[in-house]
């Protein structure tokens, strides 16, 4: 019985992952080709003094000091891993093919431990004290306790969550299939509200007061008071707009099929300029003076000078040799 559960699980794994893969592919397309996902890097977080990139096609996650942007390790993890967060000792990566989660410190690498997270771990995010990780296949999030890996609860939000944010008090998740935003209160994860954004939402951030949702679908971000989820805004941005960062005075947005970010003062949704990046910008991270880009088709990242999105180097990720993090 125990191994008929373990290869439907691996099945349900496999289709999830194809198609997310054909989702991917289809709705992120530039001029009429579909992205290639290979070693392509996707989601990006900061440390305090390094950049953390997952490479999804590797199964792996580099570290590249954010000073000059030379690479400080590339560590195996699990498979097809997408979201990545800091919980201010150790990175969390969340492994969309492999149901799980890892956890590294982060000064070495070195993998902390590997935790069960089904279906289809997509974004992660910390609160302070625990993980939050949305389950793109079974339309959950789940509370992973950081100091041990536990499961805290599992959380019914929208059809099939993407980005996840916190907000001082409560988790915010951005639900592709259905077109909101879920708003739960991190203590014990009950509902707060439920809020209708723009068309296919992935990335959102928290800007001290708003949160901001990218619409992929609609080429627009909106902006809604965290207080309530009212609206305050809806602003156009780039083609194909993934993930979005807050760099303490203005949004910037990665424009997948644009090519470019968007930045966007915070206090009224002007946009203050679009910067060309690589191919396929799908992360976004603020380190404090710049904002690193993952371009998922070009294989690379983009550091720009956040005061006026200066280009300040381009990097490759997720080739080369691989520590395993033991």
């Amino acid at each position: 019985m125990k191994k008929n559960i373990v290869a439907t699980s691996c099945l349900l794994a496999a289709i999830f992952l194809a198609a997310e893969t054909l989702f991917l592919s289809s709705a992120l397309a530039q001029d009429g080709k579909p992205s290639t996902v290979g070693t392509n890097p996707f989601r990006v977080a900061f440390d305090g003094a390094n950049i953390w990139v997952t490479s999804y096609g590797s199964n792996s996650v580099t570290k590249l000091r954010a000073s000059d942007g030379a690479v400080q390790g590339t560590f195996a993890v699990g498979t097809s891993p997408i979201g990545v967060a800091f919980d201010g000792t150790n990175i969390w990566v969340a492994n969309y093919g492999s149901n799980n989660v890892t956890k590294l410190r982060a000064s070495d690498g070195a993998i902390e431990g590997t935790f069960e997270v089904t279906f289809a771990p997509y974004g992660a995010a910390f609160d302070g004290t625990n993980i939050w990780v949305t389950t793109y296949s079974t339309n959950n999030v789940t509370k992973v306790l950081a100091s041990d890996g536990n499961a805290e609860g599992k959380y019914t939000v929208g059809l099939q969550p993407h980005g996840v944010a916190f907000d001082g008090t409560n988790i915010w998740v951005t639900n592709q299939g259905s077109n909101n935003v879920t708003k739960l209160l991190a203590s014990d994860g009950v509902v707060q509200g439920t809020f209708a954004v723009g068309k296919d939402p992935f990335g959102v951030a928290f800007d001290g007061t708003h949160i901001w949702v990218a619409n992929q679908g609609a080429n627009n971000v909106t902006k809604l008071l965290a207080s309530n989820g009212a609206v305050q805004g809806t602003f156009a941005v780039g083609k194909n707009p993934f993930g979005v960062a807050f760099d303490g005075t203005h949004i910037w947005v990665a424009n997948f099929g644009g090519n470019s970010v968007t930045k966007l003062r915070a206090s009224d949704g002007a946009v203050q300029g679009t910067f060309a990046v690589g191919a396929g910008p799908v992360g976004v991270a603020f380190d404090g003076t710049h904002v690193w880009v993952t371009n998922q088709s070009s294989k690379n990242v983009t550091k720009l000078r956040a005061s006026d999105g200066a280009v300040q180097g381009t990097f490759a990720v997720g080739s080369g040799s691989m520590a395993s993090g033991h």
